[in-house]
């Protein structure tokens, strides 16, 4: 790709992003495993859990349709003591075996069963390209590429900045390679988690002084596609029997949800079905915490099992 080419795709893209947004902020109604991949980027604390770096979030790459994916997953522990931790096929607008059996508890009217569901709620995640501007606990990582996985909090800091809420706010596509922004990624421990409300993005400014050095970080970014591959999801079929032994050790026709519900002394819910017509929709939960770290430690537990 030539200098030229990274020209005319700016407008293209901000123009796409824009209307993801829309998307995003108004809805109508297998998640890859970084923790082994070297292509990631993670921030890494001091003995308090906190942290800091400056990020550059990177536009587009040819081929992809936007410069980021978003991927949705389930990672919880069920009655057996075995995890359930799978890429969403909500994540390719399709049915899902956990989010249909989470609409009929939430629609049950107990109180308790909606708890369960919260539990077994999908997380949400983003996958972008970054280049790493500043990395005081590893400076080798400096002037490379990554991926970077992040959590609604810090996307929608990235909204705001195209969306901004005043009038005399100009808005930014921090992906640009000219006229994007560095993000000061600031992380607290909270409440026992990572927190990144403090992160902020910092005035636009071209992403490198030369266009050469433009041109070669941009061949250095990652498809982002892949994250979409259907060889990242498992099937419908498949999902549904794991979820089962996750939750009962066995199939939903030898136990129901309701019957493991009473089990644990909690209301009962209406016995699952995963009939072809979708039961209504409940409620998105989603908490919006940036749980990277957990997710990837259930991962690594699952993986043991």
């Amino acid at each position: 790709m030539d200098i030229q080419t990274l020209r005319k795709m700016r407008n293209q893209d901000f123009s796409k992003i824009a209307g993801e947004f829309d998307k995003i902020s108004n809805p109508q109604t297998g998640e890859k495993k970084s923790y082994d991949d070297d292509r990631f980027w993670r921030l890494e604390g001091d003995k308090a859990g906190n942290g800091t770096a400056t990020l550059r979030f990177l536009p587009r790459v040819e081929g992809d349709e936007l410069p980021w994916v978003r991927i949705f997953s389930h990672g919880f522990q069920g009655p057996t003591g075995k995890w359930y931790i799978e890429n969403s096929l909500t994540t390719l607008g399709e049915n899902d075996p956990v989010g249909e059996l989470n609409t009929v508890l939430w629609n049950s009217g107990s109180d308790a069963n909606k708890e369960i569901a919260r539990k077994q709620k999908r997380k949400l995640s983003f996958i972008a390209n970054v280049l790493v501007v500043s990395d005081p606990k590893h400076p080798e990582n400096e002037g490379k590429v990554f991926l970077f996985k992040f959590g609604k909090k810090i996307f929608d800091k990235i909204m705001d900045k195209a969306r901004p809420t005043f009038e005399d706010e100009k808005p930014v596509n921090v992906f640009d390679l000219w006229e994007g922004a560095n993000f000061k990624l600031r992380m607290r421990k909270k409440d026992g988690y990572a927190n990144y409300d403090e992160s902020v993005f910092s005035d636009p400014c071209p992403a490198a002084d030369s266009d050469e050095e433009l041109v070669r970080i941009v061949n250095a970014q990652y498809k982002l596609s892949e994250f979409l591959d259907r060889k990242n999801f498992k099937s419908y079929d498949e999902l549904k029997k794991k979820l089962d032994a996750v939750l009962s050790g066995d199939t939903f026709a030898g136990k129901s949800a309701a019957q493991m519900a009473e089990q644990e002394d909690r209301p009962v819910a209406a016995a699952p079905t995963f009939a072809s017509k979708p039961a209504p929709k409940m409620p998105e939960i989603n908490d919006g915490d940036d749980d990277e770290d957990v997710m990837s430690y259930f991962k690594k537990i699952a993986a043991e099992e």
